[in-house]
């Protein structure tokens, strides 16, 4: 039984969701962040939550944030057009877990260092073959982690997942949808938008990662949780406007359209090299976690469409 977690990198929503869940067993926990105002705003309230402020690039800070943890839940994101910092950060992070003796660490990871799918769906011993640089990005912070993992000095488990999307979640592809079918206006979706996709439903990340941490057979490999299924964009565009009571109003922007927009946006530009995510979807097969936990608790596209478009309402 885990004793001691650390969520590093709580303030975004994944950090969120697991903290909800850890509050729902009453499980204390220790949130680590860039922002104390932010952490403070996020869980100041909560008697169940230790706030420790980090600063990556203090050897000092990131000792303090470890000390004391038996599990670290690594959630660190960056700007999307620094992806050179994830393998800084994180080796700067497993640096200080192993110096304080933290014994082991859960990755919450993607679907980029896989590259282009070789099979249809994905299992956890596909090739992490990736041919894009934020790939190759995640691909070397993963490797870190697992190399730890081989001299012995902790243990590691990766848990990959599909895009997000829920009510409030600004960073995700469905985000525009919600807004736009709120409020009658056109919802801009990065296409194409008839290719199979999965999304995961933001709350449902908190639920298996805590029944993850409770287990002690997920140590040693990755897994895979494929979130509310497979359904294209048009069909979910469709499902939410119909919700709004409006006539579906979408625009699709392809690879082309992002090289033009990313002219003027930088955003939109690093968006290009991963729009083969699109049009060769990575589809995750997760019989391999819904097998160890027995179940894997999963909010169906209706609900959780429903709640982030009454979100997008108030």
């Amino acid at each position: 039984m885990v004793t001691k977690i650390g969520l590093w990198g709580a303030a975004g929503v994944a950090g969120k969701a697991i903290a909800q869940a850890l509050e729902a067993e009453s499980r204390e926990y220790r949130v680590v962040g860039r922002s104390q105002a932010s952490l403070t705003a996020s869980y100041g309230g909560s008697r169940m939550a230790e706030i420790a402020p980090w600063d990556p690039d203090d050897t000092a800070s990131t000792r303090r944030a470890a000390r004391g943890l038996d599990t670290l839940v690594y959630l660190v994101g960056v700007p999307y057009d620094q992806f050179r910092l994830h393998p800084v950060v994180m080796r700067k992070t497993l640096d200080a877990a192993i110096a304080e003796g933290v014994r082991r660490v859960l990755l919450v990871g993607t679907v980029y260092p896989y590259g282009m799918p070789l099979m249809t769906p994905v299992k956890e011993d596909h090739p992490r073959e990736p041919h894009t640089f934020k790939g190759r990005m995640r691909k070397e912070a993963e490797d870190m982690l697992l190399e730890a993992e081989a001299r012995g000095q902790l243990q590691a488990t990766i848990l990959r997942l599909p895009d997000f999307y829920g009510p409030g979640v600004e960073k995700s592809f469905l985000d525009g949808l919600f807004r736009a079918a709120a409020k009658g206006g056109t919802a801009y979706m990065i296409g194409p938008i008839d290719t199979p996709h999965q999304f995961v439903y933001v709350p449902d990340i908190g639920t298996v990662v805590s029944a993850m941490l409770a287990n002690e057979e997920v140590w040693g490999r990755s897994w895979h949780f494929a979130g509310s299924g497979v359904a294209t964009q048009r069909e979910l565009a469709e499902r939410v406007f119909a919700m709004a009571g409006r006539k579906p109003k979408i625009f699709a922007v392809g690879k082309a359209g992002l090289r033009v927009m990313g002219l003027f946006n930088p955003l939109m530009r690093e968006m290009v090299e991963m729009n083969y995510l699109q049009t060769s979807p990575v589809i995750l097969d997760e019989s391999a976690l819904s097998t160890l936990l027995g179940t894997t608790r999963r909010t169906s596209y209706e609900a959780g469409l429903k709640a982030s478009l009454e979100a997008a309402l108030q």
